[in-house]
């Protein structure tokens, strides 16, 4: 981690140039690079080493479930969508160019997204993390390509969830303005048909001191929602196929709501006897 963080921070000119006509050659360079430097084991005992990657579709969530793994593995959770919501609210040079495109929907460029992601790791370098959980990096199959050739990703977990829930889900979502904790008032219930089983989430309502402090993402209205779940489909999708030709993709569908999934998801990942799963479900 620390090599691909001066690689790509080394200077903007070069960043821009790697991001913008990365070849195979480029990356075969990064790889051998890094790999001869990256650490092959946890030797100081914190946590465990794990390096996972989590995907889905936008407002899936990836986030709960890695922030809880994260906390019960104990390795730092690195959300690309935290890196560029931290980027907008710093009203820095990047700002206005984020807002447009987050706001469209679209997704943001190799460029941008290796730039923030670098200086996340350089921090955790510094805070002497070991280890990580990728959320929302790699979206397509380039950055899937530059994250291989500089780490190895143990696990890659794809997490599904029917569209209509998800709609439901994405619309539902709310946030506090004062404590920026999260939070969804969508009650799905869908009935089983098609041999699909029920689903039920109920909404995680938030609690009395925030009821009415509660804001929408700009960008969570139902033409944005859809309009991600349409890029996502055309550019995120080949990376499923990326990873699952190196059998390291792992399909979890979302059963319902969070108790439910929490405990099925570790079963699938072989946690559910681990000593702290209650603390990090609780």
């Amino acid at each position: 981690m620390a090599v691909f963080s001066r690689l790509v921070c080394r200077r903007a000119a070069s960043v821009r140039s790697f991001c913008t006509k990365s070849t195979e050659s480029d990356l075969h360079r990064a790889s051998s690079a890094l790999s001869s430097a990256l650490p092959v084991d946890n030797s100081n005992g914190k946590g465990r080493n794990v390096q996972w990657v989590f995907l889905g579709c936008p407002g899936v969530g990836k986030g709960t479930y890695a922030a809880r793994l994260s906390t019960l593995l104990g390795v730092p959770h690195i959300a690309t969508g935290d890196l560029v919501r931290q980027e907008l609210s710093s009203r820095g040079p990047l700002s206005s160019q984020l807002a447009e495109i987050v706001n469209q929907g679209q997704l943001i460029s190799d460029e941008i997204i290796i730039d923030l992601l670098s200086k996340r790791l350089e921090n955790a370098l510094v805070k002497g993390e070991t280890g990580f959980i990728l959320d929302g990096f790699p979206r397509t199959v380039r950055q899937a390509e530059i994250l291989e050739g500089v780490t190895d990703i143990d696990l890659v977990i794809n997490l599904k969830l029917r569209e209509e829930a998800l709609i439901a889900k994405c619309l539902g979502r709310r946030i506090c303005s004062e404590c920026q904790g999260n939070y969804n008032v969508a009650c799905i219930d869908i009935k089983a048909e098609d041999g699909n089983p029920r689903m039920y989430m109920p909404p995680l309502l938030p609690p009395p001191q925030c009821e009415s402090k509660l804001i929408t993402r700009a960008d969570d209205t139902e033409l944005v929602v859809k309009e991600r779940l349409r890029v996502y489909n055309e550019m995120s999708r080949p990376v499923e196929d990326f990873y699952r030709s190196r059998g390291k993709l792992l399909e979890f569908d979302l059963p319902g709501g969070i108790p439910e999934s929490w405990r099925k998801l570790l079963r699938a990942l072989n946690l559910d006897d681990h000593e702290d799963t209650r603390t990090a479900a609780a």
